[in-house]
């Protein structure tokens, strides 16, 4: 399976001929939903969905059942529960989870789902839920006001998958982003970091 990652937490997977997008939110490039066959969204920030673009886009887009979003009917739109197996883009998936991470005090959270792709790739959104198996590929939150570097760091060595690429980046300058990758190069077997447009 092709992975390219795109800003933030969009990421395009190809595989025989198909592809599905994962989170093509406001902060990532258009260009990731070209050709696509299916979107997968793990909540409703605006980080991780686009409605419009995805309005003109005229293909399945699966979200969380409970997922407060603008009005949807234009997109023909699958609500997924957690535990939930279903296709996309002629692709098995898994939806994992249930909650988006805890931000601060109690803040009220939203639905979250984490996508296993293939019983290969796992994408968690907006949080550290363990998938339950095995893998062979992590995305792992990099940056977030719900996270700690240490907390992403025993997620992804706990995970244990041979290849491990940061997502959830965005907000991170230069020298954050170079510490991020120290901490993950020096702690995490198989990790690897991925700029926007760059293909694993």
């Amino acid at each position: 399976m092709r992975i390219t990652k795109y800003t933030h937490s969009c990421v395009r997977l190809e595989h025989d001929g198909r592809v599905l997008v994962i989170d093509p939110g406001t902060w990532s490039e258009p260009r990731a939903l070209v050709g696509a066959d299916a979107v997968l969204v793990s909540h409703e920030h605006v980080d991780h969905i686009d409605v419009l673009r995805l309005a003109g886009l005229g293909v399945p887009v699966f979200v969380p059942e409970g997922a407060a979003l603008p009005d949807l009917a234009p997109l023909p739109v699958t609500r997924v529960r957690p535990g939930e197996r279903f296709t996309a883009a002629g692709i098995e998936v898994t939806a994992v989870g249930g909650r988006h991470a805890t931000i601060h005090d109690g803040q009220p959270d939203c639905a979250n789902l984490g996508y296993l792709v293939a019983d290969a790739v796992y994408h968690p959104g907006d949080s550290l839920h363990p998938p339950g198996r095995p893998l062979r590929t992590l995305l792992v939150p990099a940056q977030a006001s719900w996270l700690k570097l240490t907390e992403a760091i025993d997620f992804a060595t706990g995970i244990g998958a041979p290849e491990v690429f940061p997502i959830h980046d965005a907000q991170l300058n230069e020298r954050g982003l170079a510490s991020v990758n120290g901490w993950f190069g020096e702690t995490v077997p198989g990790y690897r970091y991925l700029a926007p447009g760059q293909t694993a």
